[in-house]
């Protein structure tokens, strides 16, 4: 803030420059005056003067001739001195002037400097606070008058930087906050346009941020369950909680939203915050819950209740009847078969959904493991008169546990062999990538419809009932098969048309 000081000192030495100029003008303009009483004077000493030595040299001179002396003598003076003088007088006035101007500057300068400095420098710190860098303090000095006020501006700062980083931390906790909730989060004001959204809200509908910051929520393409209970929360000001089943990327999501109004200071409205969360996954597992206990209470029934009508109905005399004997017999062996394995297989699942289950993952060969699922599912091929079509390049070396991937095998053959009319082939391949070996297990069965493949492995789903009952099967072994292909690190595929057929593909990790 120099020009502070500068215009202070211009206008100092501006002021001064007239007082002096007119001083000087005044002095000038008093100096004949102060000349004429002194010419006067020196004139009536000079008549003194001649009129002595007249007298003392006895010389006689007429009245007429003595003025006519003293004039010549006057105007004589006049003519050689006067001149002098003035010249000689406005020459010391200039340099007088010049240097009682240069030497006020200098002390002015200093003194204004000394004064200005202070409050120059508590400006610009103020001005530095003002843009925001509160880390700008002012110079102290005891000395200075303007300590005072000094000190006051960094206090002021220090208190305004203390806050600032307050407010910093809180708002780095706050967006952290925001950003790594599960849920999704949005902030609508009291317009209707969006201020604040998560991560997670944008990830959930697959926008950006640029599609919705300060737009209103209408017009970006929620779902209409959604906005309508945006609407009811702005209807009633309440706060409100509602479980919505909404569509997003052709998707079906279920979710808890929670909407409340935003109160500021003194009771202000200034909008709605709406927060949901995502509980799809629970809905789904609660569903497979009751899915199971029912799908488990209907498998267990129906041998049991078999068993438990062919004894009773051999205990009531029919045993007598030897071949009523052994087909009831035969049966309940059966049923009882039925009973074990169904047992054995949510023995096996039991254990595979065990937290800590692990595999004995080794480098090994998938062309062993295939030959050996073909040969242990190969009786029963035979009894629908089916064939295996088995293509085999070479073998492939992947990491994984032989056992288990056999088991793996040996279910898919059996699903295939269990969905497909009689006369038909299953196909066998080995292929491999950058990353996998690649099992695929292809049928030419009554296939799956679309929206039925990702239930396929769900516990007890069938895609049809009454077939897969009665060739004997639990509906636990996809289940299994998919347990197990993650416990490899594995992925398993689905490939299926309705009326051709269904083709599974398994990925082994090589590595």
């Amino acid at each position: 803030m120099k020009s502070m000081s500068n215009r202070l000192f211009l206008t100092f030495m501006l002021l001064l420059g007239t007082i002096l100029a007119v001083l000087m003008i005044v002095i000038g303009q008093l100096f004949p005056v102060y000349i004429e009483q002194y010419n006067e004077q020196a004139r009536l000493q000079m008549q003194e003067s001649i009129n002595q030595v007249l007298d003392e040299r006895k010389i006689e001179l007429s009245k007429e001739d003595r003025e006519a002396l003293n004039t010549v003598q006057n105007a004589e003076e006049q003519h050689l001195i006067l001149p002098s003088v003035h010249a000689r007088l406005y020459v010391v006035l200039v340099i007088l002037f010049t240097i009682a101007l240069i030497m006020i500057a200098i002390v002015s300068r200093y003194m204004i400097r000394n004064f200005t400095a202070p409050i120059d420098n508590v400006t610009e710190t103020a001005l530095e606070l003002a843009k925001g860098n509160y880390r700008a303090r002012a110079h102290e000095n005891e000395q200075e008058r303007m300590m005072p006020l000094s000190h006051s501006i960094n206090i002021l700062a220090r208190n305004l930087q203390d806050i600032t980083t307050i407010r910093e931390v809180e708002e780095e906790r706050l967006k952290t906050l925001i950003e790594n909730m599960g849920s999704s989060l949005m902030m609508i004001g009291r317009e209707g346009n969006i201020s604040i959204v998560n991560r997670v809200f944008l990830e959930r509908f697959g926008m950006q941020i640029d599609d919705v910051q300060g737009k209103v929520f209408r017009t970006i393409g929620l779902p209409k369950s959604l906005e309508q209970f945006i609407d009811h929360v702005f209807l009633t000001e309440m706060p409100y909680r509602q479980q919505i089943k909404m569509e997003v990327q052709q998707e079906l999501y279920n979710k808890e939203v929670y909407g409340a109004p935003v109160i500021g200071d003194h009771g202000r409205w200034l909008g709605v915050v709406i927060v949901m969360h995502d509980i799809t996954e629970l809905v789904r597992l609660e569903q497979i819950r009751k899915d199971f206990v029912a799908n488990v209470s209907h498998e267990l029934r129906t041998p049991i209740t078999s068993i438990k009508g062919f004894s009773e109905t051999l205990l009531d005399g029919a045993y007598k009847d030897e071949k009523m004997l052994l087909s009831f017999l035969e049966i309940i062996y059966k049923e009882s078969n039925r009973l074990q394995m169904l047992i054995q297989d949510l023995l096996e699942l039991s254990k595979i959904e065990q937290h800590g289950f692990t595999v004995n993952i080794m480098s090994m060969g998938l062309q062993d493991v295939l030959i050996r699922g073909a040969e242990l599912t190969g009786p029963r091929l035979d009894e629908k008169n089916m064939s295996f079509h088995v293509d085999i390049e070479r073998d492939v070396e992947v990491m994984g546990d032989a056992n288990r991937i056999i088991q793996i095998v040996t279910n898919l053959i059996t699903n295939a062999i269990t969905y497909s009319p009689e006369n038909t082939t299953v196909t066998i391949r080995l292929k491999e990538n950058e990353k996998y070996g690649i099992i695929e297990i292809e049928d030419q069965g009554i296939g799956i419809e679309k929206y039925e493949i990702a239930r396929v492995f769900e516990r007890f789903y069938r895609v049809d009932r009454a077939r897969s009952r009665n060739s004997g099967g639990t509906g636990l072994g996809l289940a299994i098969v998919k347990h197990l292909v993650e416990a490899h690190h594995g992925r398993i595929q689905v490939d299926s048309e309705v009326g051709v057929g269904t083709k599974m593909i398994v990925m082994i990790p090589k590595n």
